[in-house]
């Protein structure tokens, strides 16, 4: 029988993990506030503010020789570098997205996450999979295509993103434990500081910067860049280990639906039949791993009551 303390423990990590998902789901309207500044300008501050933010958290919390500790380990350092290539990628893609008017397809993109977090599991983890999965993933790869047909590109934002995302999870799955939340966006945002310096030399040369151009609100969303970025990220990751993996992936799917509705019912960006019967596809795979999720999850837990 559950304690209180489990039960409480549970509450607070499903509503610190809702929480972070909610946060990123209201990214679209964050960045869009930014304007005029660039996707590139936005990137590098936000690169520079994370890493600031980070190391006040690490001060406040006296983790500092949790990071020295991780410093010394080679192995986990390259992990970081990797894991911070892969993220920069995602959030230079997701913020040309979001400020050129593809938030529609951006949500595509985390829509189709759960399902290349499934295939990088076979192909990379050598994990084995069900039928039912295996359904998902050609049901997914069939909206990729009718979308690509009917609409006449390939929805290369959503795959990009997808992919990056996947691949910065499998990352983070191998580092394991051995990072703490706050170190490893630490050492991150570390490996990227070079790029986010050029990217921020290169705006203010060619057009100049815009952090202090506007009104004084302007400037103070563009300061908030770092907490922005790390305040979900670290509720994501105090939430996440507190309740089961089957919780978190069904709280992942707010994130999308919300991108989804501010960029159709907000933003008021095209949506044409073709790219409904392709989200419509999505959702139909989506649908089919949730179920197969729950049945597997439900599954092990009475073999392991009957055990007992």
């Amino acid at each position: 029988m559950p304690t209180a303390g489990t039960d409480r423990d549970r509450t607070v990590g499903i509503l610190t993990t809702l929480g972070a998902y909610v946060l990123w789901g209201l990214f679209p309207i964050y960045f869009i506030a930014l304007e005029p500044t660039s996707p590139s300008e936005v990137v590098g501050w936000r690169i520079v503010l994370s890493f600031v933010f980070c190391l006040i958290l690490l001060t406040i919390m006296r983790t500092w020789p949790k990071l020295w500790a991780i410093m010394k380990q080679p192995r986990l350092l390259g992990w970081t570098a990797l894991a911070g290539i892969l993220i920069y990628v995602n959030w230079q893609t997701y913020l040309v997205a979001t400020l050129t008017g593809h938030v529609i397809e951006a949500s595509l993109g985390y829509f189709i996450n759960p399902i290349v977090t499934v295939l990088l599991g076979v192909l990379v983890l050598r994990e084995r999979i069900g039928a039912t999965q295996w359904a998902a993933i050609g049901i997914a790869a069939v909206a990729v295509i009718v979308i690509v047909i009917a609409y006449g590109a390939v929805p290369w934002i959503a795959l990009i993103l997808a992919g990056s995302f996947g691949l910065y999870g499998l990352v983070k799955k191998r580092i394991g434990t051995d990072v703490d939340a706050v170190s490893g966006l630490t050492l991150e945002s570390l490996w990227l500081l070079p790029v986010a310096a050029i990217q921020l030399i290169v705006v203010a040369v060619t057009g100049g910067l815009t952090i202090a151009d506007g009104p004084p609100l302007h400037t103070f969303l563009v300061l908030m860049a770092g907490v922005v970025t790390a305040v979900p990220l670290l509720m994501f990751a105090a939430g996440a280990r507190r309740v089961p993996l089957t919780v978190v992936g069904l709280l992942q799917f707010i994130t999308p639906i919300m991108q989804f509705l501010v960029g159709v019912f907000v933003l008021h960006e095209p949506m044409p039949f073709a790219r409904w019967i392709g989200f419509a596809l999505v959702w139909v795979a989506l649908i089919v791993l949730t179920v197969d999720s729950l049945r597997t999850s439900r599954h092990r837990e009475s073999s392991k009551a009957a055990r007992n």
